[in-house]
């Protein structure tokens, strides 16, 4: 009887690793980055930096490599910590990060708000890749509330969701696809072959939790589900990206304001076109956006919580019959 009662024992169900990725969600949300240095994904960014310098060669073929070594790490440094729930809490409070999100776009606001533009410009630089010198106070409002929008899904949603289904490693697989994206994947003379595959892999990372996004915009913006599905549906498509053009829809129809229009990405300028059909954005919207992009990210630990909860139930009866 003692061995049967060991071999239960050792058979006890894990607690479902959902559970730690809406947990690491909330940690962000409360606390912000990790007090690490240097911070993690830094660490990784400096590291494909000093790979690109050796074996960058400007082929597809090189970029697909670059992006297996990116992404590789990234699993490998998630896989070292396993896949238990501890695992997935910490990796997830690493990959995630609203907190620093909101609180980027917030500097700006608070310059914008005093009439600083140049302090609002450098501000800018953080959240997007535009020239902050070309803009003015119309563009930058505008360009902030577009990245809040975009980074909701990259920053909470998509590393959420990509821990809840796999864990510490799957939380830091997908933080190092973005990171490559981010780095190599943008639209250049040097990138245009080489930043290939990191572009389309961050494209299918980021495809459902996009639309998650949206869904999750109309949940705790009820009110303006009906707009927030139309621009969804009718103007999402027409943005060049198949997944930031979602987001940013969906935010503007829920925050009943017009996105879009000419953006300026150093000598390339690129005509996006309108999202919503409220008025033009105006600084004190980036609060308004900001507050709608943390109670997404509360949304989604709930959701997970909820999803966990009922695989542990599930789980623990099957157990114990």
């Amino acid at each position: 009887m003692t061995s049967r009662r060991s071999r239960r024992a050792s058979r006890v169900p894990r607690v479902p690793v959902a559970l730690g990725a809406a947990l690491g969600v909330l940690l962000d949300a409360r606390f912000g980055e990790v007090p690490i240095e240097p911070h993690p994904v830094a660490a990784f960014g400096s590291t494909m930096q000093a790979y690109e310098r050796r074996s960058y060669d400007g082929t597809r073929a090189g970029g697909v490599t670059h992006a297996a070594v990116g992404v590789g790490l990234g699993i490998g440094a998630g896989a070292l910590l396993g896949r238990r729930v501890g695992a997935t809490t910490a990796a997830t409070f690493v990959a995630v990060a609203g907190r620093g999100l909101g609180d980027a776009a917030l500097l700006v606001g608070e310059a914008l708000a005093v009439g600083d533009l140049d302090r609002a410009r450098h501000a800018v630089q953080s959240l997007v890749g535009r020239d902050p010198w070309a803009l003015g106070q119309a563009d930058i409002v505008r360009a902030v509330v577009e990245s809040v929008a975009e980074n909701t899904v990259d920053a909470v949603v998509a590393p959420a969701c990509w821990a809840a289904l796999a864990g510490a490693p799957g939380a830091l697989g997908y933080r190092a696809v973005n990171t490559l994206d981010a780095m190599v994947g943008h639209r250049s003379a040097r990138y245009a072959e080489y930043g290939w595959a990191s572009a389309r892999l961050d494209d299918g990372a980021n495809w459902v939790p996009a639309r998650l996004t949206a869904a999750l915009v109309v949940a705790v913006r009820p009110a303006a589900a009906a707009s927030v599905l139309r621009a969804v549906r009718h103007d999402a498509p027409d943005h060049p990206s198949p997944n930031s053009g979602v987001a940013e829809a969906a935010f503007a129809a829920a925050l009943g304001l017009r996105l879009g229009g000419e953006s300026r990405y150093g000598d390339r300028v690129e005509l996006r076109p309108t999202l919503g059909d409220g008025r033009p954005p105006e600084p004190a919207d980036i609060a308004r956006a900001v507050a709608l992009s943390a109670d997404v990210g509360l949304a989604v630990a709930g959701l997970l919580t909820a999803a966990g909860t009922a695989l542990a139930l599930s789980r623990w009866s099957r157990w114990s019959r």
